[in-house]
């Protein structure tokens, strides 16, 4: 489509022409009405102020509201109903106007891929009264929202949607209904002499109950340090409570389901659970929804992560063409990833680990980190990729970030686990026994951290309890063995498993 013309709905807006036509029929508008709806259409469904609105109908004129009343009546008499019913503009009470989005974006079959959740983040509330407080509150509310917007996983409206609710005492359920938003990021600013504090919180906006809230303290003459500090802050934990909320959404309201956005939902919790039945429930779901949406690189990649998991750990194959598949899946989602850093991650990882394509995979990886350098899976699996094909010591730094950025993340495991491989690679046993035993401690069920609790005690010469972690290791994985775990590793370098494998030996664990 040719960039003047926009559409929406039944709607197609020739913005050169200045013409409008609803289901290749014209409708009759006017200049000001054309103007006022392509105002409503560059929001994107989000909430026009009516001052904007007035100014956009009569640039350069002071009018009373009045005119813009009798403008909006006039211009959902010319676009008709929508098929539901409802009028295509909708007031919001003392704020200004708002596109209804069409029906068919909205409505959720099991056949259908359900719109994905959207977050609103309010202006900081100034509770010191300051003006120089009011415009710092307001640059972070911009930096968050530009930060937030780097994830595929879930929408941001748009500043000036959000913002029309500037100075004003609201309900957060009222504002998720007037912005069609899941969930409201909110927060306040104090100063008290020479500190500054920011307090955000993530708040669900169905029902009002908070999903997380920190503080942030710094120095007055730090401010942009600070600045940048809070905005990285709350971009990494946000996007994970978001991730875990909409599983348990999925999980308590459409079980299931086998539309596509709840299949990805649903597969990777089980991914996450780290089990070998899990792992195959959650390849088997991915299967049965990219039969539905054949092109979803998010359905994709998450397919290739599945297989890619399932390889690495050294669990029961699938099938015979595992290897050929995970390639496949993740080949076709790079294909369709337009620029998605998840997508990409998980895709790279299927290249570092099953494909042996490293230069290709670490490229992948790179350039997932620079579209969002605040992505924890992206920022995981870049020092995954390190262990195995790069540099031990950049390995380190990026598990390091992704644990002090979001230390309760949903892969915390695996950046807790891969230091913990660092340091066998390094020779530092008892620091790797450390920090394996609190991988186990955040998720019991992850091998490696397993595979490194034996071997960094097999090398301390601490026996026993490397037999009792053997133990607790067969039993989750029967199977296991030291050519199974060795066929499922990248193989760039031998060097960087020789200290687990050798300490496994030690122990006693079946070359197979």
């Amino acid at each position: 489509m040719e960039q003047s013309l926009r559409s929406f709905g039944p709607f197609v807006l020739d913005t050169a022409r200045g013409k409008l036509q609803r289901n290749g029929k014209s409708v009759a508008v006017g200049q000001r009405g054309l103007a006022l709806f392509e105002a409503l259409l560059d929001a994107e469904g989000g909430i026009v102020p009516k001052a904007e609105l007035m100014d956009r109908g009569w640039p350069g004129t002071i009018v009373e509201e009045g005119n813009l009343t009798v403008q909006i009546a006039a211009l959902r008499k010319a676009l008709g109903p929508a098929p539901d019913g409802q009028e295509w503009i909708v007031t919001v009470p003392r704020v200004g106007y708002r596109l209804l989005r069409p029906a068919a974006a909205q409505e959720v079959s099991s056949m259908a891929l359900p719109v994905k959740p959207a977050l609103a983040v309010l202006p900081f509330v100034n509770l010191g009264g300051d003006v120089e407080q009011d415009y710092f509150a307001d640059g972070v509310v911009d930096d968050i929202i530009t930060a937030l917007s780097r994830f595929r996983s879930f929408s941001v409206i748009a500043r000036n949607s959000s913002f029309v609710y500037k100075g004003r005492t609201v309900d957060i359920r009222q504002v998720s209904s007037e912005l069609g938003v899941r969930y409201v990021l909110e927060g306040s600013i104090r100063r008290a002499e020479d500190r500054l504090r920011i307090t955000a919180q993530l708040v669900d906006g169905a029902s009002g109950a908070h999903l997380w809230a920190k503080n942030f303290d710094g120095a007055l003459g730090e401010v942009f340090d600070f600045q940048d500090r809070i905005t990285e802050s709350v971009a990494t934990v946000v996007e994970p409570h978001i991730k875990t909320a909409e599983i348990e959404h999925s999980r308590r309201e459409r079980p299931g389901s086998v539309a596509a956005y709840d299949s990805y939902l649903s597969a990777l919790s089980k991914i996450l659970a780290e089990s070998a039945d899990e792992n195959a429930a959650a390849y088997a779901l991915l299967t049965e929804a990219l039969v539905l949406e054949p092109d979803n690189a998010n359905l994709l990649s998450l397919a290739a992560w599945v297989l890619e998991h399932r390889i690495t750990m050294g669990w029961p194959p699938l099938s015979a063409s595992d290897r050929e598949k995970c390639f496949e899946l993740a080949r076709r989602g790079l294909e369709k990833a337009a620029g998605d850093p998840t997508v990409m991650a998980n895709c790279a990882m299927a290249l570092v680990q099953v494909a042996r394509d490293y230069d290709w995979g670490m490229a992948v990886l790179n350039a997932a980190l620079e579209a969002n350098p605040n992505n924890m899976l992206v920022v995981t699996a870049a020092g995954v990729a390190n262990l195995h094909c790069g540099n031990v010591v950049d390995a380190l730094a990026l598990f390091d970030r992704a644990r002090r950025l979001s230390p309760r993340d949903l892969v915390a495991h695996i950046s807790l686990s891969g230091t913990a491989h660092a340091h066998m690679i390094l020779g530092n046993y008892a620091e790797a026994l450390a920090w394996a035993t609190r991988a186990r401690a955040v998720n019991p069920n992850f091998d490696p951290a397993y595979w490194i609790l034996i071997a960094a005690n097999a090398h301390l010469g601490r026996m026993e309890e490397a037999h009792r972690f053997l133990g607790d290791l067969l039993k989750m994985a029967p199977d296991v063995t030291i050519t199974s775990i060795t066929a499922g590793q990248p193989a760039k370098d031998p060097a960087r498993l020789a200290a687990i494998l050798h300490g496994l030996r030690l122990a006693g664990l079946p070359q197979g």
